[in-house]
């Protein structure tokens, strides 16, 4: 074998990392805007709309919709969660196309509002509130039918406890469900006897009745698809589950969970569930709009149906960073990704949503993000002018929804009316 000198061998490493390098650089990701953005973007234009604001495809939507009622088994009920669709009319137009009067509310002014414009919807917390929470619903909320209607979520004997007192004190019937924690580790009953001994007291309390479980396993989509290691998970939360049902039946007999809710699932879970076996019931919010944090395996037959349009205020050909003294890092930083070679100034920014219209578009990581006008940047391809509108796909829609005002609903070609939003709450 010839011999390789130390000298050879620096210089021929230095070439794979070179390669290395130059392979890992990235490639211009501009190009023609879809048509779908530029139809959509002509109806906001049609609309007179010049501010930026969340758009809901309906047509998306509605496929969403049917997508979620053809996944359920038969049997399953459906639970729409507020806090992934804060918009009255958005709930009201689900839970018509699905036919569900379930709610699962997670705040205090949600819960009042839903109340008082749904009394009639069953509405089971997806967190426990502080019982003071409880008591302003209360002297808030004075529909006899609405409140029966609310389903507490209790996650400790000391909860159980401050709710019971102020159930008596306010001579209240409150419908009780406890929190079992099935994996995730964020709270709730783990204890069989712990669970006996809070499903006896509350059966043995006159103004309290077991309403059911509630158990969230949104930790299993996190787990790594190898090994089985997802599968483990799962089958681990729905022991975890059943084993919290059987100590209900020792404590109230075998037919205790008859048409009591056992709830289950997340947008990234409830596809696991092909019988009413371990759940009832499943919860889901976030898949009918399909924020980018659920582009998940189990989500395929799911749309984006919500955008975040906003308009360009100013447009460059190249891109200039504010650095006097250290114009070369700017100069290198385009040399090295070419899709950071044009700037486009956007009206508003700083949302949690990723570019998605025109094709390229991506944050300057050196300039960083402003709430006022954020800076985009596209490849030499990118055509933009001042006027058109970006499109920025929601990562998650609970608090991102809650930014712009009314929901621009988008059908047939035409923005057709708009959704009123929730105020932001926490």
């Amino acid at each position: 074998m010839p011999r390789l000198s130390r000298r050879s061998i620096l210089i021929g490493g230095v070439a794979l990392a070179g390669a290395g390098v130059a392979a890992s650089r990235p490639g211009d990701n501009s190009g023609p805007r879809q048509r779908y953005f530029t139809e959509l973007q002509s109806a906001l234009h049609r609309a007179g709309i010049a501010t930026p604001t969340l758009v809901i495809d309906k047509v998306r939507l509605d496929a969403n919709i049917d997508a979620l009622a053809a996944s359920l088994p038969l049997g399953m009920s459906y639970r729409i969660v507020t806090k992934s669709l804060p918009s009255q009319r958005l709930i009201r137009h689900i839970a018509t196309r699905t036919g569900t009067d379930r709610l699962m509310t997670f705040n205090l002014p949600m819960l009042i509002g839903q109340s008082r414009t749904e009394p009639q919807a069953d509405q089971l917390l997806g967190k426990p509130l502080p019982v003071a929470a409880a008591r302003q619903y209360l002297s808030e909320v004075r529909n006899p039918q609405a409140v029966a209607n609310v389903q507490w979520l209790i996650d400790t004997p000391e909860r159980l406890e401050q709710y019971s007192a102020l159930a008596a004190e306010t001579n209240t019937t409150l419908r009780i469900s406890l929190e079992i924690d099935v994996g995730l580790h964020r709270g709730g009953f783990t204890d069989r006897d712990r669970i006996i001994a809070a499903v006896k007291a509350i059966d043995n309390d006159p103004n309290l009745q077991f309403s059911g479980l509630m158990g969230y396993e949104a930790h299993v989509s996190g787990h790594p698809n190898l090994f089985g290691l997802r599968g483990r998970a799962l089958r681990d939360s729905w022991n975890r589950y059943l084993a919290a049902q059987d100590a209900v039946r020792t404590a109230l007999g075998d037919g205790s969970l008859h048409g009591k809710v056992l709830n289950a699932a997340g947008s990234p879970t409830f596809r696991n569930y092909s019988s009413t076996e371990v759940a009832n019931e499943v919860a889901v919010g976030s898949a009918l709009v399909k924020p980018s944090k659920f582009d998940l395996d189990l989500l395929d037959p799911f749309s984006p149906a919500a955008f975040i349009a906003a308009p360009v205020l100013k447009t460059y050909e190249r891109t200039e960073l504010p650095l006097t003294g250290l114009e070369f890092v700017g100069k290198a930083q385009q040399v090295w990704n070419p899709n950071s070679r044009k700037t486009a100034f956007i009206y508003g920014g700083y949302w949690k949503a990723d570019p998605v219209d025109p094709p390229g578009l991506e944050y300057n990581g050196i300039w960083g993000h402003s709430s006022n006008q954020e800076m985009l940047n596209g490849g030499a391809h990118l055509d933009l002018r001042p006027d058109d509108f970006v499109f920025l796909q929601p990562q998650q829609s609970e608090a991102v929804f809650l930014q712009f005002g009314d929901i621009a609903v988008y059908e047939n070609g035409e923005i057709s009316e708009f959704w009123p939003v929730y105020e932001a709450s926490a």
